[in-house]
């Protein structure tokens, strides 16, 4: 279920506040961490997942989908953590750029971060609402989720096309998050790019 829910989708607070080159070594591990699950996630992610539920497959005889579900959950846990340490942490490089990069920079990474929170819990009301189990590593299962399926939520939306929706979404995004880190480091040689890698192992 969170199989587009891809990508290198990036995270950084580029704009905020300090003196310091680098982020924090926590916030840098939440950021690649969360980015290899994301990619795991998707590289994981069944296709025709609702169909194959609805055909009768177990999930839990499929290896891939355990493990994308389980990736999906952390990524939940993750982001989760993630605000709470944004809210924490010291502060964070600032660079210099023209304001509308400033905006465009903020309400990419609000969007992301949204999108991080949604498609774990979209993918949930999808299982949820069509009485589909949730499948995790260590043999984990709920197979009914009533508060779901017995909730107006089950019947606002086709929560399966609405997960697939913010998956590409996210995609995308995390593709413009990558190519526009990219270009501050190529072009504008600003160190945005370099903030979130390891000191002394910067970008060339």
């Amino acid at each position: 279920m969170f199989s587009s829910a891809a990508a290198v989708a990036a995270l950084p607070a580029m704009t905020s506040a300090s003196s310091t080159q680098h982020f924090d070594p926590v916030s840098r591990a939440f950021h690649w961490l969360t980015a290899i699950v994301i990619v795991a996630a998707f590289i994981l992610g069944p296709e025709h997942f609702g169909r194959l539920m609805r055909d009768g497959l177990d999930p839990a005889t499929r290896w891939d989908i355990v493990w994308h579900e389980s990736l999906g959950v952390s990524v939940f846990v993750l982001t989760l953590l993630r605000l709470v340490w944004v809210a924490l942490r010291p502060a964070a490089p600032r660079f210099d750029m023209n304001p509308w990069m400033q905006r465009a920079a903020r309400m990419l990474q609000d969007v992301l971060w949204l999108l991080m929170l949604l498609l774990p819990i979209t993918a949930l009301l999808a299982l949820g609402s069509e009485g589909h189990p949730l499948t995790l590593l260590g043999g984990l299962r709920v197979d009914q989720m009533p508060f779901i399926a017995n909730s107006p939520l089950a019947e606002a939306a086709d929560w399966g096309e609405v997960h697939g929706f913010l998956g590409d979404a996210i995609l995308w995004l995390a593709g413009a998050h990558a190519a526009a880190a990219i270009y501050h480091h190529v072009v504008l040689k600003d160190g945005v790019l370099k903030s979130m890698l390891l000191p002394g192992r910067d970008a060339h």
